[in-house]
């Protein structure tokens, strides 16, 4: 009687059964890219800090301007640049072992949360010094809504993912809605800092932005960064080629049952 073979998997919920690991130059490839996102990234983040620094006045804790340059420092390091890397993370390094995969996952999606929240405690600290009202435009409404989606989205993966309550089935059902929202929510955080940065504009320089003003120039490459960093991400992170694949210790193991 011909034995029934069935398979054992190893708890990696993206597992592909019968696929092969992407050539040498289709993984250069990703390379490149992964060097093109880091640097964008960088980019990003030097020139919030350059604008926030030589034309805002710089950085203080006291409920001036100079506490809300914080906020869109935080912003951009926190929801873009880590959030990024964290969709990513998989790419990057995918020979390490899934659980140290996972807990560098979710340890670089929870240092974005916290930069994002003293992020916004800066702004509204700045709003109640000043006397200005809080959470009333568009570009409030989008943030608040991204963090809070934001930390939804990080519990419910924790609980899924990390903690040992789910099924198997109930994780491969939730992976698809997961890899989804994460695109998603991390779209939103690029959108909330593009009305962010013109929203300032209009407020601080509305007089000489429509002259081509240096600073308007130095915010609009900011956020034309921060939307090919985006682009790139997202690209990389959709990808089904270079998709992780299980190390040879995560593979199946077939028992022959009788």
């Amino acid at each position: 009687m011909e034995p029934v073979r069935k398979p054992l998997v190893a708890d990696d919920d993206d597992f592909q059964s019968g696929y092969s690991y992407p050539s040498t130059s289709r993984m250069n490839g990703l390379l490149v890219l992964l060097g093109v996102v880091e640097a964008l990234g960088v980019a990003a983040i030097a020139m919030v800090c350059y604008w926030t620094a030589h034309y805002r006045g710089g950085f203080a804790w006291d409920g001036s301007g100079q506490q809300f340059n914080w906020h869109p420092v935080l912003m951009v390091v926190g929801l873009v640049f880590l959030y990024g890397n964290g969709i990513i993370i998989y790419r990057f390094v995918p020979r390490l072992q899934k659980k140290k995969l996972k807990l560098a996952h979710a340890f670089i999606h929870k240092a974005a949360f916290v930069f994002a929240v003293v992020g916004l405690v800066a702004v509204f600290g700045f709003h109640n010094a000043t006397g200005l009202p809080n959470a009333y435009s568009l570009h409030s409404w989008l943030g608040l809504g991204c963090v809070v989606l934001f930390n939804a989205q990080w519990v419910l993966g924790l609980s899924t993912y990390m903690l040992p309550f789910a099924s198997r089935w109930i994780r491969t059902l939730f992976m698809p809605y997961h890899r989804f929202l994460g695109l998603a929510i991390f779209a939103l955080a690029i959108a909330t800092c593009l009305t962010g940065l013109t929203e300032k504009l209009l407020f601080s320089i509305a007089d000489t932005y429509s002259k081509f003003a240096p600073e308007g120039i130095l915010v609009n490459c900011l956020g034309l960064t921060l939307v090919l960093f985006g682009v790139f991400v997202g690209f990389i992170a959709t990808k089904e080629e270079w998709k992780r694949q299980p190390l040879p210790e995560e593979q199946p193991i077939n028992m022959s049952i009788e």
